[in-house]
């Protein structure tokens, strides 16, 4: 075998499993996962348009035992207009509304700027919770869209928060 064999064989075998001497060799392969579609990887956008790409999502993995439901009293809040620099907090109530105990795994916002605070305790039955979700304006103009990606043994297994804002730009001057 020349070097270039061995270094073609070795980016395939990462990709696939190398199977040149099939006889012996038996090829190594992964069904594809959502995480591997061309379909989650980030969106180029013009300026002025938002990007679709979702960290969150190629984080999530099936809920490993019983699913339960949750449901909120609202999925959007809109903070109106903000100053720049400006923080807002916003409380999402949630309730239970399975018939299994609630685990919140991960929540996590968009950018850095969008925080959620989930609670680490399991939610019974018919319980209510809350998600605190703080926005900071902080280096933002013009009109904001946030999202915040819950991933719980729910089924399905994520639940997507979103938060607007209209952020004044700073004055200059």
């Amino acid at each position: 075998m020349n070097v270039k064999h061995i270094l073609s064989c070795g980016l395939v075998f990462l990709a696939f499993g190398c199977t040149e001497n099939q006889s012996t060799d038996k090829a190594i392969s992964r069904p594809a996962t959502s995480t591997q579609d061309s379909q989650d990887l980030p969106v180029n956008t013009s300026p002025g348009q938002t990007n679709n790409f979702d960290p969150a999502k190629q984080q999530s993995a099936p809920p490993a035992g019983p699913t339960t439901t949750m449901t909120f009293a609202s999925y959007e809040h809109d903070f109106g207009t903000l100053e720049a620099g400006a923080s807002a907090t916003h409380m999402f109530e949630f309730t239970n509304t399975g018939s299994e105990p609630l685990l919140l795994d991960k929540c996590k916002g968009s950018c850095g700027c969008t925080v959620p605070k989930c609670p680490k305790e399991p939610i019974a039955p018919g319980e209510k919770g809350q998600i605190e979700v703080k926005f900071n304006s902080k280096g933002k103009k013009n009109k904001q869209t946030k999202k915040v990606t819950i991933n719980a043994n729910t089924d399905p297994g994520q639940t997507f928060l979103t938060i607007n804002a209209f952020v004044n730009p700073p004055i200059e001057g």
